[in-house]
């Protein structure tokens, strides 16, 4: 436990070092009490003003646990908490977005619905957020049906990219640009693949920009 929970930190504080000042967390894999601890280090070390925290428990939260594990993460100015529970539970979600005092993301629960349930589920939670992985709810059009269903519920909005090539990230990229998003994004860098084609893309100071200096590639068979 130690091991990891050193190795999260030295994660972060590369992350915060090299610019960031947004960063989620993922939770859930490790004891609660460990989490807890790991997020009250960065806290003591990085205040609200300096770091935006976000956490993501990846729906690894019992329903009957969940209320108290929320209140116990709020003590430390958390932005949100994505998908606590499992899906398909709606009305136990729209408790936790009802009582929790931690804003609650939705992401899962996004996946796999049709059109009829899209605005049913949205208005019986009533989230804060909900989260936009294009690749994994239909594409980009799908994408702008949930940000309208999003608008006329009052929910705000931001995009991630899951496992998206460069040029996948490209597009999302410019897609969230043009959709003049005005919150922090969570778009990938492409540098998990040994393949990746060349990208014009860079990261400067936590920022996604586009270098003029470089060109979008191909591949080389």
């Amino acid at each position: 436990m130690d091991g990891a929970k050193k190795f999260m930190i030295s994660q972060i504080k590369e992350k915060i070092n090299s610019g960031f000042d947004c960063v989620k967390i993922k939770i859930g894999s490790l004891d609660f009490d460990t989490e807890i601890d790991l997020i009250k280090n960065i806290r003591k070390e990085y205040s609200l003003k300096d770091l935006e925290i976000r956490v993501d428990a990846n729906c690894a939260f019992s329903f009957s646990e969940s209320l108290e594990k929320l209140k116990k993460l709020s003590d430390f100015s958390i932005h949100s908490i994505e998908q606590p529970i499992q899906t398909r539970q709606w009305e136990n979600m729209a408790f936790l977005c009802e009582k929790s005092p931690l804003a609650i993301a939705l992401d899962e629960e996004l996946i796999n619905l049709s059109s009829s349930e899209k605005e049913k589920m949205i208005e019986i939670i009533d989230p804060k957020y909900i989260i936009l992985k294009p690749s994994l709810i239909g594409g980009l059009k799908k994408c702008e049906d949930w940000i309208d269903i999003a608008v006329r519920n009052n929910v705000k909005w931001w995009a991630t990219s899951a496992l998206e090539s460069n040029i996948g990230l490209n597009a999302i990229a410019q897609w969230v640009y043009e959709k003049h998003a005005n919150m922090k994004q969570g778009l990938g860098t492409g540098k998990l693949f040994s393949n990746n084609i060349p990208s014009p893309y860079i990261i400067e100071k936590g920022r996604l920009k586009y270098s003029y200096k470089k060109q979008m590639g191909s591949f080389v068979v």
